[in-house]
This record gives C-alpha cells, sequence and structure tokens, in this order.
C-alpha cells in the first residue's frame, strides 16, 4: 500500500518515519515539508567547522530527550 505523505499532518509524517524508518519516500516528504516551512534564518549557511560541531551537540541532545520520551 502506497501513503499519500502530502495529505498526512505533520505529527503523522513524522509518526510514520519513526514507525517506518527504511522508507526512502516518506523520510524525503518528511524532509521537504519540513524544510519548505522553516524559517529563513534556519537556512544560513554552516559556515565553520564549529558550527558543525555545535549542531551536532544540538541533535544529540534533541535525541537523548525523545529517547526519553
Amino acid at each position: 500500500m502506497k501513503f499519500d505523505f502530502t495529505k498526512m499532518t505533520k505529527v503523522e509524517l513524522r509518526a510514520y518515519v519513526v514507525a517506518h524508518p527504511n522508507d526512502q519516500a516518506a523520510f524525503y516528504a518528511f524532509v521537504d515539508r519540513f524544510t519548505s516551512d522553516a524559517s529563513p534564518a534556519m537556512s544560513t549557511p554552516i559556515a565553520s567547522q564549529a558550527d558543525v560541531e555545535a549542531i551536532a551537540k544540538l541533535v544529540e541532545q534533541k535525541v537523548e530527550q525523545t529517547k526519553m520520551s
């Protein structure tokens, strides 16, 4: 069965991606949805290695928070 990701809410799409981590089409739909909704401030290019490390730390923290939920 093929799902229409465009008709899912953000919450439904995220839940689907979490439940089906190998579904690449769902993952791409998820990224596209959240990228298109991102504010212009979020599209500022990464300027340095320090930025990369800071972002990696934030991602790790968010993953840990998600695991605890």
